[in-house]
């Protein structure tokens, strides 16, 4: 898959949560989305503190990407690990909005990454990636 793939792939992800592949229903789509995303910060709900770890530097970039995208401002308290990213939100738009995208382009960016690397792999060091085979055990010497 090449990155333009990929990124095609991350836009139709994106079209299917705002419901549309065509240009003009998409935007009027991500205007909805934006009207609830409205909704959800009128909600009587408050902002809250939200706390996630995520180890995969990978995936704290699309996660962080995926959280400024959406207005919100990412942060860690003072001496958090690296790996802990903190949000203040809602619960409604954390639920509903940011970790279902998280989930599914977490999940292309995964696939993309196993499929660069096998075939890096292959070609650059050698063509079989069979795990290890078991073997019994064996008497120390």
């Amino acid at each position: 898959m090449t990155r333009d793939e990929l990124i095609d792939k991350i836009r139709k992800v994106e079209a299917l949560f705002t419901g549309t592949d065509s240009p003009g229903e998409r935007q009027a789509a991500r205007g909805a989305l934006e009207r609830l995303m409205a909704q959800l910060e009128a909600a009587p709900e408050e902002a809250t503190p939200w706390q996630f770890s995520l180890p995969d530097p990978w995936k704290r970039q699309l996660f962080l990407a995926l959280v400024r995208r959406h207005g919100l401002n990412p942060y860690r308290e003072y001496r958090q690990r690296r790996t802990t990213v903190m949000v203040r939100t809602t619960r409604g738009m954390v639920d509903q909005v940011l970790w279902p995208q998280y989930l599914e382009l977490s999940k292309l960016l995964h696939d993309y990454l196993d499929e660069a690397t096998r075939d890096i792999i292959t070609r650059g060091v050698h063509g079989d990636l069979s795990e290890a085979p078991e073997q019994p055990n064996l008497p120390l010497k």
